[in-house]
């Protein structure tokens, strides 16, 4: 992966009235933070094999690793992303309509046929490597110097992870993390409520 940009908001600190800083990380080569630890995990893999929608990621670490990738995916992936997932040279699975559906086939295939299962977001290596972006906000921060907050949006909880593991690399224990989740989508929130793991009846959306 490479650095992903940091930089302080003017517009978003003159709003809130504090300093603002945001992490770029769009500009990794496969558009999102998911680099990181898939980039980690997949040093040594031979062959990559991953359902959901961290398949971009991956397919990008396959193809600069030199080896092959197959990405399963539902069927409810827009072709856009498809087509991106081939143009990074991966061979694209269609399976079911959900991304439950997409990752037990992705698991059935690689146990039957011996691949390297590639997590979205379930595993500490990818934890380790997401973490490398607290290392660097320490190291554009300098000495003595830390958030009051790292404010973050949540889906399979991998990101979270690795701020966490992030934060304890850097000794910030004590930096409260501001989690946001989609209405309809709040698996974490309810899991947090609950006490316990959830799984959610269905995948919602707000009506406005």
């Amino acid at each position: 992966y490479v650095s992903g940009q940091s930089h302080c908001s003017v517009g978003m600190s003159k709003l809130v009235g504090t300093t603002v800083y945001l992490k770029m990380e769009n500009s990794q080569p496969s558009g999102s933070f998911k680099i990181r630890g898939i980039g980690h995990l997949c040093q040594g893999c031979l062959r990559i094999f991953i359902g959901g929608n961290a398949g971009m990621a991956a397919a990008y670490a396959a193809r600069k690793m030199g080896v092959p990738a197959t990405i399963v995916v539902p069927s409810s992936s827009p072709q856009l992303v498809v087509q991106r997932l081939q143009d990074q040279g991966a061979t694209v699975k269609i399976t079911g309509k959900v991304w439950d559906d997409a990752n037990a086939e992705a698991l059935r295939l690689a146990e039957t046929e011996g691949l390297t299962y590639v997590p979205p977001f379930d595993h500490p290596l990818l934890w380790q490597g997401h973490g490398s972006m607290i290392t660097e906000v320490a190291a554009s921060l300098g000495p003595g110097v830390k958030p009051g907050a790292v404010l973050l949006s949540v889906g399979g909880g991998g990101l979270l992870c690795g701020v966490i593991q992030g934060l304890k690399d850097v000794g910030w224990t004590d930096v409260p993390i501001v989690a946001m989740e989609t209405v309809g989508a709040h698996c974490f929130n309810a899991a947090v409520k609950a006490g316990r793991l959830v799984t959610l009846d269905d995948i919602t959306r707000l009506e406005v």
